[in-house]
């Protein structure tokens, strides 16, 4: 409960509001965290008996000389849930320190269930996204698979719609404040289920309930809350609403909208895909094939590829493509037609046009 960790942390949020030595102690009377480094790990008999008592002790310079490893000030026994779980110590006078005491105490003990309350939602999302993920292999539901559903409120009955958002990278160890936050998102039902997938996703879990409207608007509000909680853009993919035994069509549908909305970082949902859909049918090899006999001898050129997304980028209108690019016109013609060498597809055959613009769309997928 009260792990070198977070006794640190008391230390330091002590810290900001009393400009003395600190020291938590365990209740053992063994000192896990202090102001004072060289007396982390040392025995310090009077907290122990502040922990044995259940009561506050003071030291002045007679107990001093009587206990081993004190110092003059006071200890406090931490309590959580009726039991002293640790002892928190204040050095100085006595008299300047006590009106300190009590406040110092509270904080502690706020701080305490704090953590353990974030540790049992840090247990509940862990254990609901082992579940999930069982649920996503398992065709038949078993009696334990059922009563793992109920220990977890989780509903088997009702329609479901899966959301999986992508955070970049560099946000892997966000604080538990953050979490406790995306957690508790306000417009959350209780069947509503959030949690963590993987070192980079999270995945909104959603009940159906309401209009396919009302449902669309709050995988957005969704959206729209990841990005103000890390102050970032994310990029999101929503599967389409489905029967409990169908979660996986949805989980399916929603990694292949979140491949199309990761390279703009913005919200996609599987339903509005055209063209995605047949390529997710693809196979790997049939894709790297299709680059390969198509664009492959275009790639070690990043000039002539740049100029292609371009062009497709600008509806295929020369004039902008040029001025986007900041080159002359006739630039530009000559660029295409080389690309028309290299690759013998010509940008001004509907048909070619099409197989570039493909090729494209699936080198982007890599």
């Amino acid at each position: 409960m009260l792990t070198p960790e977070l006794a640190e942390k008391i230390i330091s949020e002590v810290r900001k509001y009393l400009n003395e030595d600190i020291i938590v102690v365990n209740t053992n009377g063994i000192i896990i965290a202090s102001t004072d480094i060289n007396r982390i790990g040392n025995f310090h008999e009077g907290a122990k008996i502040a922990a044995q008592n259940g009561k506050k002790l003071t030291i002045n310079q007679k107990k001093q000389e009587q206990l081993q490893g004190v110092k003059p000030g006071i200890n406090l026994p931490v309590f959580f849930q009726k039991k002293v779980i640790g002892v928190i110590g204040i050095t100085g006078t006595p008299a300047k320190v006590s009106p300190f005491g009590e406040i110092i105490r509270k904080m502690t003990e706020l701080l305490i269930s704090e953590n353990h309350f974030a540790e049992q939602s840090d247990w509940h999302s862990r254990a609901i996204e082992g579940f999930v993920f069982d649920w996503l292999q398992e065709k038949d539901w078993d009696s334990s698979f059922t009563e793992r559903a109920k220990l977890l409120n989780i509903n088997l009955e009702v329609s479901r719609q899966m959301v999986i958002a992508k955070f970049k990278q560099d946000n892997k160890y966000i604080n538990r404040e953050i979490w406790t936050q995306l957690y508790s998102w306000g417009k959350k039902t209780e069947q509503d289920f959030i949690f963590r997938w993987g070192n980079d996703r999270i995945v909104l879990l959603l009940e159906v309930s309401g209009s396919p409207k009302e449902l669309r608007d709050k995988i957005n509000q969704f959206h729209d809350f990841l990005k103000y909680t890390f102050g970032t853009a994310i990029s999101a993919g929503a599967g389409k609403a489905v029967s409990p035994f169908q979660l996986v069509a949805s989980y399916r549908q929603a990694e292949r909208a979140l491949q199309v909305a990761k390279n703009e970082e913005k919200l996609v949902f599987d339903e509005d895909l055209t063209l995605e859909m047949i390529l997710d049918d693809l196979s790997p090899e049939t894709k790297s094939e299709f680059v390969d006999r198509t664009i492959g001898p275009l790639l070690p050129d990043s000039e002539l590829t740049d100029t292609l997304k371009e062009l497709f980028k600008q509806n295929h209108s020369l004039k902008k493509t040029a001025e986007a690019l900041h080159i002359h016109i006739n630039t530009l013609h000559y660029r295409l037609k080389k690309i028309k060498d290299i690759t013998d597809f010509s940008t001004a055959n509907i048909n070619d046009l099409f197989i570039l613009f493909l090729a494209l769309i699936i080198l982007d997928e890599k």
